[in-house]
């Protein structure tokens, strides 16, 4: 046997392997409810955003079902191998995202021009017209993005900016936000975008960076809200339900 090499792995992706071997084991059956994921993380030692993160790979693949407001269920595992899951979760994503845009989005001040400011107005406008979420808001959330990385005129960083937002196109980050994104975290995410662009746009370095990493916290705190168990907990798949049901 080749010798490999060893890859540290992400907690979340621990905490998941924990649960899928109780579950494997008999120690929660199919159809057994989990502890809630305050409860999961208190016995675990670890933070609930970590809990979610393993919970969401558990239900893509087929081992869970997340009820909201009425809890975590353990399912039937599917008969087709599951998908490989990705090395960083969805928070320390974010977390990278808000160290790094920041600092970008301080500099981009510096070297704002007309051009930049119609293009960032260009975008914000198209986004105000749009409903969330889609494959359009998506796009244009990650064009105004990299238009402030544009600034500092470095193909570099552009490229690195475009490529840690494509990372929440996959199956876990899409399902995180079924949850907790809809049409008003939308509107409260594009007021975010407007003061970083008001920032840039008066040249005023430390505003800028201010509102955008404030922008990337209350985007990991929309992620981090009510347990999944509970009656309050926010988001668009419980909202998109309701609609489903009023419709038929």
């Amino acid at each position: 046997m080749p010798i490999e090499a060893i890859v540290p792995r992400r907690l979340y992706r621990q905490v998941a392997d924990q649960l899928r071997q109780l579950f494997d084991s008999g120690e929660y059956a199919v159809g057994d409810r989990l502890p809630t994921e305050r409860e999961l993380a208190e016995k675990m030692g670890i933070s609930r955003p970590t809990i979610r993160e393993a919970l969401i790979a558990l239900e893509v693949e087929g081992r869970v079902r997340i009820r909201v407001g009425s809890g975590i269920y353990v399912t039937e595992p599917p008969g087709n191998a599951p998908l490989p899951l990705p090395g960083e979760g969805p928070f320390e994503l974010l977390r990278a995202r808000e160290f790094i845009e920041a600092a970008l989005a301080e500099e981009a001040a510096r070297h704002v021009t007309p051009g930049h400011i119609a293009e960032m107005d260009e975008v914000l406008d198209r986004m105000a017209g749009e409903d969330h979420p889609s494959r359009s808001t998506i796009e244009l959330d990650r064009r105004f993005h990299t238009t402030v990385a544009a600034m500092l005129d470095n193909a570099v960083l552009v490229r690195v900016v475009g490529e840690l937002f494509d990372q929440r196109m996959n199956p876990y980050f899409e399902r995180l936000s079924s949850y907790f994104e809809d049409q008003e975290t939308w509107r409260a995410a594009l007021e975010e975008h407007r003061a970083v662009r008001d920032a840039i746009s008066a040249g005023n370095p430390a505003a800028a960076r201010a509102a955008m990493k404030e922008h990337l916290q209350r985007s990991q705190s929309r992620f981090s809200g009510e347990g999944f168990g509970t009656s309050t907990a926010v988001g668009g798949r419980r909202r998109k339900e309701a609609r489903s049901k009023h419709t038929g």
